[in-house]
């Protein structure tokens, strides 16, 4: 069974250690994440680390400027693509990022966030938007997210008084969705495991998810086992947008084992050496795959009927087990 190792597209590893300009304290007061001039050299900087990177495959300079689901997806294709390619890729094409727009909401507190919304040089995809997070006031800004939207499906963003894009409480109340962001990856992760909530459009990342799925368990020649967990704060917090209809468009993550078990007196064939390089243990009768998810959906407003619809989905292997 060939299995893939990652998404197509993912960044590799991004930004320099950019510090910021807020002389205020960014407990309490509400203000710009960053200004404009600073998000295009985080940007910038971004793009030139990325490609050094993903040309040495670098993981100590991937996990100096990238964190969450980003950085767990990226760390582990680096780490395999570096076993294999102890020299690196010096075939690597380039990054470049172009057309961006900065989405820079006003917020209190930590961590904070931004997001960059670009077109890539990559052929055959849609506009790359990249969230970038800050712990402290002293820290550096690193992405957390990716992902990769077809330019039609990018929603209207609300605005302040100030042309700030508004950023949405990711709890509770007040974030007035039929689904708070931060109940997103335990709600999905249950839907997937169980089918249970009727929160998710129908789609490739939902129904169709899961009749895979079943057919894989039917299978007679190898069990197909799946388990599903949240990836919760504040190692991978969601972020989100207001939509102009009152809605968000929300960033989240999301952790998914499948273990394939064969018959007594059958070994399983593991083929993909960056699979091999990522391998623990030998694999005498079972496989455990573990994968990193991120997700871009929009979440209705709770006044509305709608529903939650994927707009991206990047998932990436970041471990092997053999038993």
């Amino acid at each position: 069974m060939r299995i893939p190792f990652a998404a197509a597209v993912t960044a590799g590893a991004l930004l320099a250690s950019l510090t910021g300009c807020v002389t205020v304290h960014g407990e309490s007061a509400v203000v710009p994440t960053v200004s404009k001039g600073e998000a295009a050299k985080v940007l910038a900087s971004f793009v030139e680390k990325n490609n050094r990177a993903n040309t040495a495959f670098d993981v100590d300079l991937n996990s100096s400027i990238e964190t969450g689901p980003l950085g767990a997806i990226d760390q582990a294709g680096l780490t395999a693509r570096k076993r294999v390619q102890p020299k690196g890729n010096p075939d690597y094409a380039p990054l470049k990022l172009t057309d961006t727009r900065y989405l820079i909401p006003e917020q209190a507190g930590w961590p904070k966030f931004f997001v960059t919304d670009s077109r890539s040089n990559r052929k055959g995809q849609g506009r790359w938007l990249f969230v970038f997070q800050r712990d402290r006031a002293d820290g550096p800004w690193r992405a957390a997210y990716l992902s990769v939207i077809d330019p039609g499906q990018i929603p209207r963003f609300a605005r302040d008084e100030h042309g700030h894009v508004r950023a949405v409480p990711v709890g509770g109340g007040g974030a007035g969705l039929t689904v708070p962001p931060n109940e997103l990856s335990k709600r999905y992760t249950r839907y997937l495991q169980e089918g249970a909530g009727d929160d998710f459009a129908a789609g490739p990342h939902t129904t169709v998810q899961r009749e895979r799925r079943k057919k894989e368990m039917k299978r007679t020649s190898v069990r197909n086992e799946f388990a599903d967990q949240p990836a919760q704060p504040p190692q991978y917090p969601p972020f989100a947008l207001r939509t102009r209809d009152g809605g968000a468009l929300v960033f989240f993550a999301s952790r998914h084992h499948h273990k394939q078990t064969l018959p007594r007196g059958y070994r399983p064939k593991v083929d993909n050496p960056l699979v091999k390089a990522l391998m623990s243990g030998k694999p005498k009768h079972a496989v455990i795959f573990e994968r990193m998810s991120e997700q871009a959906v929009t979440v209705p407003s709770a006044k509305s009927n709608g529903k939650v619809t994927f707009l991206s989905r990047i998932e990436g292997l970041t471990a092997a087990r053999g038993s």
